[in-house]
């Protein structure tokens, strides 16, 4: 088995007109699907051919709260910010002098060592960075672990061990393999029925 990437990574917003303007209208992402009725939508902008960012809208939802990006935080929490890859550091330098000239903050270009980046916020004030790649730098063909106290398991290296989890006893077998229709049967013109049997998730 093999990842693709990033199907979509999914968001909520309380003002999806917002949302577009900044997603497709500033950074240029098509709006490629949506899904809604009252009191939900659920719409999904183009990143790669593979990758999506998507945005449910709730009546409700406000900009989360002001944090800078990787700053430490306590009590429940899961998500800090998003990286969205470009070519080259041109693409960079376009972005800042885009989101700047539209009055949204952003920050001078960062040296990361393999990649260049720079940081705003949406208008959800999700913690967004782009990153250019350094040339000559290849992490993923090269491993690096700078870490100068790595946790066992990080110290074990790169690779998968195999083991680590207990194997499935045995496969699902066919005769039980049921796929669930979900809101998405819409965006191709079918409506799901919900016959009360299993779960309806985009």
């Amino acid at each position: 088995m093999r990842f693709t990437g990033v199907n979509h990574l999914a968001m909520a917003t309380g003002d999806m007109d917002a949302t577009i303007r900044y997603w497709r209208d500033l950074l240029g992402m098509r709006l490629v699907a949506g899904l809604g009725h009252p009191g939900y939508r659920h719409y999904f902008f183009e990143l790669t051919d593979s990758d999506m960012i998507a945005f449910f809208e709730w009546p409700g939802v406000t900009p989360g709260p002001d944090k800078d990006h990787g700053a430490p935080v306590r009590g429940p929490f899961t998500f800090d910010h998003i990286s969205f890859g470009v070519e080259a550091d041109e693409d960079l330098w376009t972005l800042r002098d885009r989101l700047d000239a539209a009055g949204f903050w952003v920050s001078e270009v960062v040296d990361h060592g393999f990649i260049h980046s720079i940081y705003s916020f949406d208008p959800n004030n999700i913690a967004v960075e782009f990153s250019a790649p350094v040339s000559g730098v290849n992490l993923r063909a090269h491993p690096v672990m700078a870490d100068s106290a790595p946790t066992a398991r990080a110290a074990e290296g790169p690779e998968p061990r195999p083991g680590a989890w207990p194997s499935p006893g045995r496969p699902t077998p066919p005769e039980d393999r049921r796929v669930y229709p979900g809101e998405g049967l819409r965006l191709v013109g079918q409506e799901p029925e919900d016959d009360g049997s299993g779960p309806r998730h985009v």
